[in-house]
């Protein structure tokens, strides 16, 4: 199947970086290339780090990407992994990045992937096709406790006791193998009146259960910060994300690497000797236009965040 993706809040992004003459830039989340390619489009010179750990979003990329020659760098890792990265490509400070978080268009519409509630597939949801974890391993092993609480936190369900209940049920009787049945679990867990609310009833289990396979929200906070740490003095980090819960996340960190001193307001002078180490370029976060939201229906939850480092 061929790598597709619409990038979200392309230009948006891509604009906020300011890219210079020569700069170094990284795209954490190098998915079908499409930041990145606009990146390196925008200035002859500008050299493009390429982050991710789908090894099928890198070979895409990597293709795309050919016509820029060695000014394109492209590494299947995490992008929690940055500082590392950077210190074995012998590169101390960036000029700019870009992290676009959630699932691809091509992950989702790949059936084989069993991200999708739209396709039948075995469960899987491995971001790295490496990785152990899978999705028919949560299902099939958490206990009704850890299931509530991970459709409960990571996807928002208000149902999520039920369908955990449900899943529990339905696996002691034999797997739950494929990403219908699951569908078909929910489905019948969630009143009929409630099903009718909010979209496809399996989104926000899928969402959470995603979430977990790729332990997605545990490194993010971390990442941000390290992203912000590799920054040179003016250069700009871009976050676009999906749902409520990265969107805190991001605003949180931001927030703590702008704050100065962090002393008692009694204090007389400061004694913690903090600085603020960015500046919040979106006080709110960036939208997509009226056009974008026509053009692609996926782009509806994206926000896009911008620090510039001190």
């Amino acid at each position: 199947m061929e790598f597709k993706h619409i990038s979200v809040l392309l230009n948006e992004s891509v604009d906020a970086l300011n890219i210079t003459d020569g700069g170094t830039y990284v795209d954490g989340t190098l998915g079908g290339g499409g930041h990145s390619y606009e990146i390196l489009s925008r200035n002859n010179g500008a050299k493009l780090i390429g982050i991710d750990r789908d090894s099928e979003a890198i070979a895409a990329a990597k293709e795309r990407l050919s016509v820029y020659g060695d000014r394109v760098t492209a590494v299947n890792r995490n992008f929690c992994e940055i500082k590392s990265i950077l210190q074995e490509l012998n590169i101390d400070k960036i000029d700019g990045a870009v992290l676009d978080l959630g699932v691809s268009s091509y992950q989702l519409d790949n059936g084989g992937r069993g991200f999708s509630y739209m396709h039948d597939a075995r469960l899987d949801m491995r971001m790295d096709k490496n990785a152990e974890k899978t999705a028919y391993d949560i299902v099939n092993s958490y206990a009704c406790e850890e299931l509530t609480r991970i459709f409960y936190e990571y996807g928002e369900e208000k149902w999520s006791k039920r369908i955990a209940e449900f899943i529990i049920e339905a696996r002691e009787k034999r797997p739950v193998e494929t990403t219908f049945e699951l569908v078909d679990i929910i489905k019948a867990a969630i009143p009929k009146s409630a099903r009718l609310e909010g979209g496809h009833p399996a989104k926000r289990v899928f969402q959470a259960i995603r979430i977990e396979v790729n332990d997605e929200l545990s490194i993010l906070e971390n990442a941000v910060k390290d992203f912000a740490d590799c920054l040179k003095s003016g250069g700009r980090l871009a976050v676009i994300t999906f749902h409520s819960l990265e969107d805190r996340i991001v605003k949180k960190a931001y927030k703590d690497l702008a704050q100065g001193c962090t002393c008692p307001k009694e204090f007389p002078i400061c004694v913690c000797g903090r600085a603020p180490e960015i500046k919040i370029i979106s006080k709110k976060p960036v939208l997509p236009s009226q056009k974008e939201l026509g053009d692609n229906s996926r782009s509806k939850s994206a926000k896009l965040r911008i620090a510039e480092k001190l």
